[in-house]
Order: structure tokens, then sequence, then C-alpha cells
């Protein structure tokens, strides 16, 4: 379906098919849970290490790889805000698909990132997924309208700081929801030269219940389209996911080293 989650990941999958190097690449998967990327990527013939902060996700994504008939590189258990285990320049890319948006503060973003950066080889690329500031916004406008009367100081907390810590309505868990034009200069200033900026859930999320219905070649091309414009900068704001795509620029900066937690 174009608008859910399995959707999602299977776009995703669709950017890192066309960015990542040929198998069998080395690719470190930090925060890839129970290993849909991981996993996928294996079967594809890259060399995968799954890297994640739930001992659980990790014994969950071992039984998956079985039942999928591959074998994943490594199953490390840790924060993504300390990679010491891996050398410097060791992985051709890196996955950050979850681990951002659940780091609060601006500097713990920044030194998960910076590991990231560490442990890609010259010119390795880095896939960082964000989740956008008005994406409670439009979950609320959907799913709960009087969110924003019932909770006007934690609506307020959001569109100040984009930082949302669980409520007591329940829901997802403490985050950061980015503001779109943050991301390139952040990704940036830690040395990754954009290639690609891609909106997950496309134009039509959460108004694709016909578009669902569809079959066939009408369905594909809407698939098509939405993946098109999901690169266009003014629908950034509406998607509830961003995709950074990034190459390491340079030599390693001396203000990369991994700092003590």
């Amino acid at each position: 379906m174009v608008g859910t989650a399995s959707d999602r990941v299977r776009r995703d999958l669709r950017a890192l098919g066309e960015h990542l190097p040929p198998s069998p690449a080395r690719v470190l998967d930090v925060g890839g849970g129970p290993g849909r990327y991981a996993i996928e990527l294996a079967r594809r013939g890259y060399e995968v290490v799954l890297f994640d902060l739930a001992r659980r996700c990790l014994d969950l994504a071992r039984e998956k790889a079985c039942e999928a008939g591959v074998e994943l590189a490594g199953y490390e258990h840790g924060d993504a805000r300390d990679l010491t285990r891996f050398g410097d320049r060791e992985f051709d890319a890196v996955l950050l698909m979850g681990p951002l948006y659940h780091l609060l503060a601006d500097e713990e973003c920044r030194r998960a990132i910076r590991e990231a950066r560490r442990v890609l080889r010259p010119g390795g690329l880095i896939f960082a997924a964000f989740i956008t500031r008005y994406a409670p916004i439009r979950w609320a406008a959907k799913y709960g309208p009087g969110w924003i009367v019932e909770h006007r100081a934690r609506l307020e907390q959001l569109l100040a700081s984009g930082v949302l810590p669980a409520g007591p309505e329940g829901g997802f868990t403490d985050a950061y929801f980015v503001h779109p034009t943050e991301i390139k200069p952040l990704m940036k200033g830690e040395g990754f030269e954009t290639l690609d900026l891609i909106a997950c859930e496309g134009v039509i999320n959460m108004i694709e219940t016909r578009v669902n219905e569809l079959t066939g070649d009408a369905w594909e091309a809407w698939v098509e389209l939405n993946y098109r414009l999901g690169r266009d900068p003014t629908v950034h704001g509406a998607a509830e996911h961003l995709l950074y795509v990034g190459r390491k620029r340079g030599a390693r900066l001396a203000s990369l080293s991994p700092p003590a937690l």
C-alpha cells in the first residue's frame, strides 16, 4: 500500500538500491531493530552488521534472518553514540534509520552522526532517517483532533523546540521532530555531502485510500509518482519521515573523535 509503514520500507530500500555501491559492500545498520533492512541487504549480497540498543531486537533479527535463509555478518549490542568497537573507516555505508529521532539533545544527535562518519571509509555513504516537525500534528488531525486543545502546552513545546516527550495520552516515545530545513546544514556541518533527501511516505500519505484499492499498472504508477515527488522539497514538511542520503567528504576531521559517554 502506498501509505503504509511497509511501503515506506519499500521506498527506503529503493533509495538504498539506487545509492549503495555494488555488493558485497560492507554495511553497518545502526539501530536496525529486528533487521528489516539488514536482512534484505544481506539477501542482496551485502555484508551487513546489525547494531542495536535492544537485545531482544537482535534476537528477533537472528530468527528472521534464519527464516529468510540469510546470514548477517554480525549482531552487536550497543548505543548509536558509541561505535568504538568498530575501527575507523571500516564500512562502505552506515544506516541510521532510527536512532536520530530518539536523541533529544542536539549534541547527542551529532555524536551519533560523528561516530557513523568515523567508521565510514572515504566517500562512504550514510542513510539517516528523521521524523518531521509536523508529523504529530498530522497524526492528531486524523486520529485525535482534540489533541491540540487538550495538550496545548505540549503542542507549543513541539512547535518551539521539536522535542515532544512521551505524554499521558500514550503513543510514541520521547522524540525529536526535525524541521526539514535543519537536516542538510546539520549533515554538512558533520562532514557529509548531500546526495538525496526523500519524503518517505510521499505526497498522498493519509489520503491514499482510493489509491490502495488499485491494482496493476495504475497502482504501480501511483507508487512511482509518489516516490518521484518525495524528492520535491516543497512537500518535505508534510511528510512523516525524511530519508537523508549523504557521502563522507574529505579527510577525517580532527573534531570527529568519539567523545566519552
